[in-house]
């Protein structure tokens, strides 16, 4: 029987959050016939190939398949995987998060039912093994780990709202018009995103609606590096460079720049009701997204 539909992950240099992940994909509730996982490793030098293949043989009722991406950054490998899928239908995961047991089936019982949507993402739940740190907010906990919910019902994301990288779904043919731009996206140890809020932003100004499927529950596994001042400040500084870019290839310099302005206004505004950690983190979040807004030919 021939699957019905992909999952992807991507992978770089992260071999034991990959087995992670992994375990979580083995205890999908849906046949394994219909569906095949296919991962893109973005020229790992860990044990990555290792780890897949003692993966493969401990669980060999698993289509799974890993596929090397020598061009290095999270778009050029989730592009490859637009290209090697075998099925028309894909959902998609990062390497740093596990997925419930009906993650895959959501995605494929939805665009089944729905022959009309061409893309959807689920519900993201952060989750923080060594605890959650006292100046988080949920203005700086999104850049770090996306989390969002918006009900249990399937309906149209939000409008100020996009799917994340993390938990997406979509038709192949339809998202093979678009690609992930590749001057966007993790490449390496730079945390430089915006790849996939681009990729949705695109889809949306054409017209096509964002389905938000509540079924598909991805956990987006936050490990205490990755709450260090050095990372948050090196997360932002990138997700600047990362608007910078974007808007310089939308002619938007300009208006970016002056977005960024009145967001400085509405985050003083905002550190008035915070509690001090809290409101520190939030201001030194919105400086170094300015630091890489400005600069120039990043």
């Amino acid at each position: 029987m021939a699957p019905l539909i992909t999952l992807v992950i991507p992978t770089y240099n992260r071999a034991e959050s990959l087995l992670v992940a992994l375990h979580s994909v083995a205890r999908q509730r849906l046949d394994p016939a219909l569906w095949e996982c296919l991962i893109i490793d973005n020229n790992s030098t860990d044990h990555t190939a290792e780890a897949v293949a003692r993966f493969a043989a401990e669980n060999p009722t698993l289509r799974l398949r890993r596929v090397v991406e020598p061009q290095a950054g999270v778009s050029h490998a989730r592009n490859r995987a637009l290209q090697e899928a075998s099925t028309e239908l894909i959902c998609s995961i990062d390497d740093d998060e596990r997925i419930n047991e009906d993650f895959i089936e959501s995605y494929l019982r939805f665009f089944e039912s729905h022959p009309e949507a061409n893309i959807a993402g689920g519900k993201i739940i952060a989750e923080y093994p060594a605890g959650r740190p006292a100046w988080m907010s949920r203005w700086t906990e999104r850049p770090i780990a996306n989390p969002m919910e918006f009900g249990t019902a399937i309906r149209p994301f939000p409008r100020g709202a996009l799917p994340g990288g993390g938990n997406m779904g979509f038709r192949r043919s339809f998202a093979l018009r678009y690609g992930f731009n590749t001057r966007l996206g993790r490449v390496g140890g730079k945390p430089i995103g915006g790849e996939e809020n681009d990729f949705f932003l695109r889809i949306r100004e054409s017209g096509e609606e964002l389905w938000y499927i509540p079924t598909a529950v991805m956990w987006h596994i936050i490990p205490e590096e990755k709450l260090t001042a050095e990372y948050f400040d090196r997360l932002t500084y990138h997700i600047g460079i990362s608007q910078r870019r974007r808007a310089e290839e939308r002619e938007e310099v300009t208006a970016t720049l002056l977005k960024e302005g009145l967001k400085w206004v509405a985050t003083l505004l905002l550190c008035l009701t915070m509690h001090p950690i809290k409101s520190r983190k939030v201001v030194r979040m919105r400086y170094q997204i300015s630091r890489g807004l400005l600069e120039k030919g990043a």
